[in-house]
């Protein structure tokens, strides 16, 4: 086989040059990071369970006319998405008191918000991804007011949908990080949802026990990451047959 071109490589998943011009074929790996990748450590089958939890999820934002990146599937550990610019901001919905919004204010992890909080984060590692408001946003030129206005309301719908989805299936989504591009087809530009949805990216709580389901397993060593992963896809009803059997990374990056 050709070995593709490699674009980017991030924490979680590599991006390789797609089939047709204007895609990208996005590989996700089974590495773990967490406190902006001062922690690491690998999660046998991640890659596989977020492969499929985020097409499912992307899926279904699609059915309800959110545009998002995501084209098709391609194996247990890729898919086919549209190349887009990524606006360099993190988005963060949050639903329930915890994380840094529970340390940085004092409030009690696990207290219900009166409402969502939308809140913005500067994609830079280096810096910590630090929390910016909308005046940092337009004065450094990294989006402009309509298009802030349009993550607000993506990221308000999206949040609307699966917050409902979630509790269906007796989780609580607890607070989410979005990433949107701007793609470009016949000279018209549009935001769409971007990176990915799953447990590596939002906090997933049991409805019941408040058992966390999501990445914070790992960070905050609590054990059974991958166990927790797999619940979350077996009550979206994904779950590969068999489990996540794992695919070795150079067979599927050549």
């Amino acid at each position: 086989m050709t070995r593709r071109r490699q674009v980017y490589e991030g924490k979680a998943k590599v991006l390789f040059e797609g089939p047709e011009p204007g895609t990208l074929v996005q590989y996700f790996k089974d590495d773990a990071t967490a406190f902006n990748n001062k922690k690491k450590g690998t999660i046998t089958g991640k890659g596989v369970l977020n492969n499929r939890i985020s097409e499912y999820l992307m899926t279904r934002l699609g059915e309800v006319g959110i545009p998002t990146h995501f084209v098709r599937r391609l194996n247990m550990r890729e898919q086919l998405i549209k190349e887009v610019e990524i606006i360099p901001l993190e988005v963060v919905v949050r639903n329930v008191a915890a994380g840094s919004l529970a340390t940085r204010l004092g409030v009690a992890e696990g207290t219900m918000l009166p409402r969502s909080i939308v809140e913005f984060y500067y994609k830079n590692d280096e810096l910590g991804d630090p929390l910016v408001s909308e005046e940092h946003i337009t004065c450094f030129g990294w989006a402009n007011p309509q298009e802030i206005d349009e993550l607000m309301h993506l990221a308000l719908r999206i949040n609307d949908f699966l917050s409902g989805l979630f509790l269906g299936i007796g989780i609580r989504l607890v607070d989410f990080k979005l990433e949107f591009g701007r793609w470009w087809q016949n000279d018209e530009m549009r935001i769409i949802l971007a990176d990915e949805i799953s447990p590596d990216s939002a906090r997933l709580w049991d409805l019941k026990t408040n058992e966390k389901m999501d990445k914070d397993r790992f960070r905050r060593d609590l054990g059974n990451v991958a166990e927790a992963y797999q619940e979350v896809a077996r009550r979206l009803g994904i779950l590969p047959e068999g489990g996540p059997r794992d695919i070795k990374g150079p067979d599927t990056m050549q």
